[in-house]
């Protein structure tokens, strides 16, 4: 794992900044007093039970959700001036890649690529060959044709895969990207995320379950009812999240389910 940086280094060299972090959703806090910092490179697992915040932390962290106090930076710059998006792949919980409308495979994945050049603009070679590299990563080569409606649930996700990994991002966030996956897709995902790694993309991912994915986590943060109770090396955060879990939901009145 990489070594921790100086307290005193430049934001600028941190993907993701979150300093003294609290979100407030229906006038009920759901984070409260979050520190994270994330270096370029690393993978690190966001884990917790449910409502503990996981998602509504990767949600303000790109911009979905605004912050009641505290700052989030990536890159450097904070999220409401960040504008260098093609910088970030995210991937949200599993939904219709569709969106409802119809759309085939390559269409949707296309649709990554629309931060990087101008709007109506055709696409280049440089394009076409990203969109090829992002489909064959993820196995869905052969369905570059098919309409992402007909598609299996795993399949709409490795989908949504390519579209964030199809622009090269530096840093992709994912959130819950195996959820209700079956374990062929999930060990897809696992590959083509590998893939990214050994590139130096960092990765910040949520998950309930790691599985094919466990090996690749260079650190793991667990949040209980809005705070970080556990920010280190994956292996101990095993044995933590043992030992808290039974009482993880016990005294949460009052917290908002995210």
């Amino acid at each position: 794992m990489t070594a921790p940086l100086d307290a005193d280094h430049d934001t600028a060299a941190k993907a993701v900044q979150v300093t003294d972090l609290s979100v407030d959703l229906g006038g009920r806090p759901v984070l409260r007093g979050v520190d994270l910092q994330i270096r370029p490179g690393e993978v690190v697992a966001v884990l917790g039970t449910n409502g503990s915040g996981k998602s509504t932390l990767i949600k303000t962290v790109v911009g979905l959700l605004p912050a009641a106090r505290g700052e989030v930076r990536l890159f450097g710059t904070p999220v409401p001036r960040f504008r260098q998006w093609k910088r970030v792949g995210y991937v949200p919980q599993r939904i219709t890649a569709a969106g409802g409308v119809p759309a085939t495979v390559y269409e949707v994945v296309s649709s990554g690529l629309l931060s990087r050049r101008r709007l109506f603009a055709p696409l280049g070679a440089a394009g076409k060959a990203a969109i090829e590299d992002a489909l064959r990563v993820v196995d869905m080569a052969d369905r570059r044709k098919d309409a992402v409606a007909e598609l299996s649930g795993g399949q709409q996700q490795r989908v949504l895969i390519a579209r964030a990994l199809v622009s090269d991002p530096e840093l992709l966030i994912l959130d819950e990207p195996t959820a209700g996956v079956d374990l062929a897709s999930q060990q897809i995902f696992a590959d083509a995320i590998r893939e990214r790694v050994a590139r130096g993309t960092t990765v910040v991912m949520v998950s309930h379950d790691l599985g094919p994915m466990d090996a690749l986590i260079d650190r793991s943060v667990i949040l209980r009812r809005g705070r970080i109770v556990y920010d280190g090396p994956p292996h101990a955060s095993q044995t933590h999240a043992h030992v808290h879990h039974t009482h993880a939901d016990s005294d949460d009145s009052g917290w908002l389910t995210s």
